[in-house]
């Protein structure tokens, strides 16, 4: 791959950018010490540490580890067509609107974004910690990854090459084949029931979709159709999520997936009255 000096320039910028608290002060310290050499030594030493650490927390953190995992594969998945598309982009910008992210925050998660864009990232360095992390928290990780399916259908339909990239990190995270089908199917259902309903499509459309949202046959019993509600709403609700390791800015997304499966399974129960 050639070198892009422009590109690379912009990755130095934004890695100064990001440490240059570190940087000043380690600076400041070399001069005192050691005058111009040492001002040079010493914020170089600053910028080490500080990167350093900030590893050391995500490694850690099981909410800073997914916070930097969700975008940055998430920018990987963007570019996995080799395009970014403006509907992807805008995704990305609409999740960071429901974290209600601060400005800082939100220039974090774009770097991060930006950061998964690059071709020679490697999802795994960023997935196998969260994996480890997550090893007991399975629908912490099933949270995962359906943001990053509905990140892959921002632009309509998952292309191959997206497909490519989840099932990697589906991989990376111990999901099966088995497991990743019916997570796809869902999130499509989820995706279709929301936009059937917003644009007032038929009822019996709707109906199909809200059973396609939990996972069941039409043709399944009440009881059945109850236990997978129950299954649903206890995978996405926002405390359990949180308290296992969701970052709290995601509630609102957790929240809003419980609403879809609810308005679901109230459907259904609506269509089944005598």
């Amino acid at each position: 791959m050639a070198f892009d000096a422009q590109t690379k320039g912009a990755e130095v910028g934004m890695s100064v950018k990001k440490h240059s608290t570190s940087i000043l002060l380690g600076a400041v310290v070399g001069l005192l010490s050691g005058g111009f050499w040492g001002l040079i030594f010493g914020g170089f030493v600053g910028f080490l540490i500080s990167r350093a650490l900030k590893g050391a927390v995500a490694a850690i953190n099981p909410q800073a580890a997914f916070f930097k995992a969700t975008f940055t594969v998430m920018g990987k998945v963007a570019k996995a067509d080799g395009r970014v598309t403006e509907n992807e982009i805008q995704f990305a910008r609409d999740v960071m609107a429901q974290m209600r992210l601060d400005e800082a925050r939100r220039r974090q998660a774009m770097e991060f974004f930006t950061e998964g864009k690059d071709p020679d990232f490697d999802v795994s360095k960023v997935v196998k910690s969260l994996s480890v992390m997550l090893r007991h928290r399975p629908a912490v990780k099933l949270m995962f990854i359906e943001i990053q399916l509905q990140a892959a259908m921002a632009d309509g339909e998952v292309s191959e090459p997206e497909l490519k990239v989840i099932d990697e990190m589906c991989r990376l995270l111990d999901f099966g084949a088995d497991t990743v089908e019916e997570v796809v199917a869902r999130v499509k259902a989820q995706r279709d029931f929301y936009q059937h309903g917003q644009a007032g499509v038929d009822s019996a459309v709707l109906l199909k979709d809200a059973y396609a949202v939990l996972g069941v046959d039409e043709a399944a019993s009440d009881a059945e159709v109850k236990k997978a509600y129950r299954r649903q709403m206890s995978q996405h609700h926002p405390d359990k999520l949180v308290s296992k390791g969701l970052p709290e800015e995601m509630i609102e997304i957790a929240k809003e997936k419980s609403q879809e499966i609810q308005a679901a399974y109230e459907r259904i129960k609506t269509a089944r009255k005598p």
